[in-house]
């Protein structure tokens, strides 16, 4: 069980080691203009290993929010209902700034954020991080197709909300300034999915 678990420890260390390499590499010269291969080289890995890691160049920066992918479905069991766990979950990020809100000047988080949604390659790989959050919280809420129209909405509104709170604090807003807009925001937001929503919060009612 140790060895297993120094194995994995092992492995997590390498994707975040060869990620923040490549992050870096990207924000100093451009995410076209840096090759696999030099990602490789200066990680101190080859390039067949590279790729043991990260199956798509893309993916070397998309690792870093990596762990949010499954966060919708996680919050959203919590309850009371899926939508108001979620609108608490949002809401509480904002209190901490959580820079997966958008709500977060740190200059590394602002610089990251340029890249991810200045670079037409990651906007576009971005698309399946959602996509399978999307599917993620559909399995939550009992699938089908109401569940899938669901999550939609609820992903689009997260999204939404985060990138909105970014465009005002990379266009130099202050997050003090941005913060009281972007809480009554959420709440408008994620009041209109509960009045949308209606079958969704029943049956999480009827499930207690």
């Amino acid at each position: 069980m140790s060895e297993i678990g120094l194995r994995e420890r092992k492995k997590r260390r390498t994707y975040r080691t060869v990620s923040d390499t490549a992050i870096r590499l990207f924000l100093e010269r451009g995410f076209d203009a840096v090759s696999v291969a030099e990602v490789a080289a200066a990680a101190e890995i080859s390039k067949p290993t590279l790729f043991r890691y990260f199956p798509a160049k893309e993916d070397l920066v998309l690792y870093r929010i990596a762990d949010h992918e499954g966060e919708a479905a996680r919050v959203a069991a919590e309850g009371p209902t899926p939508v108001e766990a979620l609108r608490r979950h949002f809401l509480d990020g904002l209190r901490r700034c959580d820079p997966v809100t958008g709500l977060n000047d740190d200059p590394e988080v602002l610089a990251f954020h340029a890249l991810l949604y200045g670079t037409p390659a990651l906007v576009a790989r971005l698309y399946g991080h959602l996509e399978r959050s999307e599917e993620a919280l559909a399995g939550a809420l009992g699938g089908g197709l109401d569940a899938r129209l669901a999550a939609g909405q609820i992903i689009a509104v997260r999204r939404i909300l985060a990138q909105e709170n970014w465009r005002r604090i990379a266009a130099g807003e202050r997050v003090d300034d941005v913060r009281d807009d972007a809480v009554a925001a959420a709440g408008r937001a994620f009041g209109v999915l509960e009045e949308t929503l209606p079958r969704l919060q029943g049956r999480a009612k009827d499930a207690e």
